[in-house]
């Protein structure tokens, strides 16, 4: 959640590769390998100094976070749920 929550604050991401960070982050974020702080120092120092790609991430972040919601959550859990007990 913290990962979206940055991004619908327009906030750029620096992110680990670790677990499903990824495919929640898309390619909105930028990556680093979690036991590598050299990459994960490359990846700051890449976002702070080019305004550029701030710019790029805020916006790309918030059309990232904008794809998750609450309603669609629970409406596909439901869903699956309605599947699973063979409900129509």
């Amino acid at each position: 959640m913290p990962v979206l929550e940055a991004m619908a604050c327009g906030t750029p991401v620096v992110s680990s590769r670790a677990a499903s960070l990824p495919e929640v982050a898309g390619d909105a974020a930028l990556y680093f390998d979690p036991g590598s702080p050299e990459e994960l120092a490359f990846q700051v120092e890449r976002l702070l100094q080019s305004r550029e790609l701030q710019v790029w991430l805020r916006k790309k972040g918030i059309g990232q976070a904008a794809k998750f919601s609450w309603q669609e959550a629970a409406g596909r859990h439901l869903a699956l749920y309605n599947e699973f007990l063979g409900v129509n």
